[in-house]
């Protein structure tokens, strides 16, 4: 019998002691068994190592890198990759949950249809583990629908491994780090499939970065400007464009 493929979970930790407990449990209990977890500390201060350190200790499959200070989320996972062993790789943000079945039928959907990358659809919970919002993606995503808004979620993604050559990585902004990497991959092939599959909840938190919205606008321009090269004015309406779109994002998730 051919044996299943493995997959890398990458997992960048910064001050998630109050969550990462119920994060690592919900991939242990995954039905599909065939995984590794990389988990990269990204801390400058080390308040929380010792308890990273054990906890990581309990568990053969864990492997733990420790940034000598702070790198960010992007930069973090990008070390994570370079020690991965794995055929696909998947990403799990500290403070969010996988369903059960996510890695088997993600898998299997990847498979089936001889694809190279997926994302799902995903719940909003927040720190009580409520759900607050669900977000339903498009089964197909372009280059052109990417650039408008960035629909997919960082947890709900896996990817095969050989995609990331030729210096595709996530980049170093503080947030759209994940978006830069999604328009690089979809440069290189041309479309995105995602599951119609509630697989993934991801954690709102107050106070989190990804909940900033002049920081989420700052990095946008970044991205477009800097990082995409495309002028000041374009970057500008591009960053408006996006920014309106994730407002009706917003809508659709909370009603």
């Amino acid at each position: 019998m051919k044996r299943l493929p493995k997959i890398s979970i990458i997992i960048p930790y910064h001050k998630k002691k109050k969550f990462f407990t119920q994060t690592i449990n919900s991939i242990f209990l995954q039905s599909y068994k065939n995984f590794e977890i990389i988990v990269v500390y990204d801390d400058t201060d080390k308040d929380e190592l010792n308890y990273l350190k054990k906890t990581t200790q309990k568990y053969k499959k864990i492997k733990l890198i420790v940034n000598n200070k702070t790198k960010g989320p992007g930069i973090s996972r990008n070390k994570g990759i370079l020690k991965a062993t794995g055929t696909y790789l998947a990403f799990c943000d500290a403070d969010d949950i996988w369903k059960r079945n996510k890695l088997e039928v993600q898998l299997k959907f990847m498979l089936k249809n001889k694809i190279n990358f997926s994302h799902t659809n995903y719940y909003i919970i927040n720190d009580s583990n409520k759900k607050i919002g669900k977000f339903k993606i498009k089964e197909k995503v372009e280059f052109n629908d990417l650039m408008k808004s960035c629909d997919i979620g960082l947890s709900t993604v896996i990817i095969k491994r050989n995609l990331l050559k030729r210096n595709i990585k996530f980049c170093d902004l503080k947030t759209k780090e994940d978006y830069y990497l999604w328009l690089n991959i979809i440069k290189k092939i041309k479309t995105m499939y995602g599951l119609n599959n509630y697989l993934s909840s991801w954690r709102l938190s107050k106070g989190s970065l990804s909940s900033s919205l002049i920081q989420k606008i700052s990095d946008a321009f970044k991205l477009y400007c800097y990082y995409e090269r495309y002028n000041m004015l374009i970057s500008i309406f591009f960053v408006i464009r996006l920014s309106f779109y994730a407002l009706i994002k917003k809508i659709k998730i909370y009603n």
